[in-house]
C-alpha cells in the first residue's frame, strides 16, 4: 500500500489533495482586506517592491502579459499604466484560482474604468491558456502557495512565446546579518495579531508567515526555474532579501 502524498501548508504537512482548498480558504477569508493588510504588514513597502518589479519587466506596447495569482490587480494595473506612459496599450490577462480575489480586482478595475485587463479563474499548475501565447508571465507573492512549484514553473515556460519574459516577485531569505532575527519575531508574533485585529483572521496570517519560511531561498529557487527550462535566470534582492525578484527567459 503506497503512502499518501503530502504537501506543506505552512509548517504543517497536509494531504497533497487538500492543499489547494486550504489555500483557497485563506485568500477567500482575507480578500476584502488583502491590500490594506499588505500596507500594514510592510509599512507600504510592498508598493515599492511591485513598482520595482514592473520597472524591471519594462513592458512594451503590444505585449500580451499573463499575471498569475494576481487577483486584486496590483501588478496588472501597474503594467497597464506603464504601457500607456510609453504611448501604447496593454493586453493583460489576470489568472487567479481564487474567485474572491478576482472579485476584488474586477471591482477595482470598474472603479478605475480599466479596460485593458481580462480576468480568468484558473490554476497556476494548469493554466487555461494556449501554448506560446504570451510575451510576459508575471507572478507576485503567489508561487509559494501552489502545491507543486515545479509544475507552475513548467506552465510558465509553456505559455510564453520564444523570447518571452518570466518575472517573479516573492518573499525570500533575509541576507542581512541580524535582520532575520528581527524579521522572525515580527512575522510570528506581531503579524498574526495584526491579521486578527484588521482582517479578523489571525490563523491565515500565521499560515502566510509560515509559508514564507518554507519557500526555497534565492539560489535554490533560481535552480528550480532553470530546471523548468527557462534560461538566463537572474536574481535581485529587495530590502535585504525580505523579498526577491527572479527573472528568466524562454529561449
Amino acid at each position: 500500500m503506497s503512502e499518501q502524498k503530502t504537501a506543506s501548508f505552512g509548517f504543517r504537512e497536509v494531504p497533497e489533495a487538500d492543499k489547494e482548498g486550504l489555500v483557497r480558504e485563506v485568500f477567500s477569508s482575507v480578500a476584502a482586506r488583502y491590500d490594506l493588510m499588505n500596507d500594514l504588514m510592510s509599512a507600504g513597502v510592498h508598493r515599492i517592491w511591485k513598482d520595482a518589479m514592473v520597472e524591471w519587466l519594462n513592458p512594451q506596447p503590444g505585449w500580451r502579459t499573463l499575471d498569475v495569482a494576481g487577483g486584486t490587480g496590483d501588478i496588472a494595473f501597474r503594467i497597464a499604466d506603464m504601457a500607456r506612459a510609453s504611448g501604447g496599450e496593454a493586453d493583460i490577462t489576470v489568472c487567479d484560482i481564487n474567485a474572491a480575489m478576482l472579485g476584488e480586482g474586477k471591482r477595482r478595475a470598474e472603479e478605475k474604468n480599466e479596460r485593458a485587463i481580462s480576468w480568468v479563474c484558473g490554476d497556476a499548475e494548469k493554466l487555461p491558456v494556449p501554448d506560446a501565447y504570451f510575451d510576459a508571465y508575471t507572478i507576485a507573492f503567489g508561487i509559494r502557495n501552489v502545491t507543486h512549484i515545479e509544475a507552475a514553473l513548467r506552465e510558465a515556460r509553456r505559455v510564453l512565446k520564444p523570447g518571452g519574459r518570466f518575472l517573479c516577485l516573492e518573499f525570500s531569505k533575509v541576507t542581512v546579518p541580524g535582520m532575520d532575527t528581527i524579521y522572525d519575531a515580527y512575522s510570528f508574533k506581531l503579524l498574526p495579531k495584526i491579521g486578527g485585529m484588521v482582517a479578523g483572521d489571525e490563523q491565515s496570517y500565521r499560515y502566510l508567515a509560515e509559508s514564507i519560511r518554507r519557500f526555497p531561498a534565492q539560489e535554490a529557487f533560481a535552480a528550480m526555474i532553470a530546471e523548468a527550462g527557462l534560461s538566463q535566470v537572474k536574481v535581485r534582492n529587495l530590502s535585504g532579501g525580505i523579498a526577491a525578484m527572479h527573472s528568466a527567459w524562454r529561449i
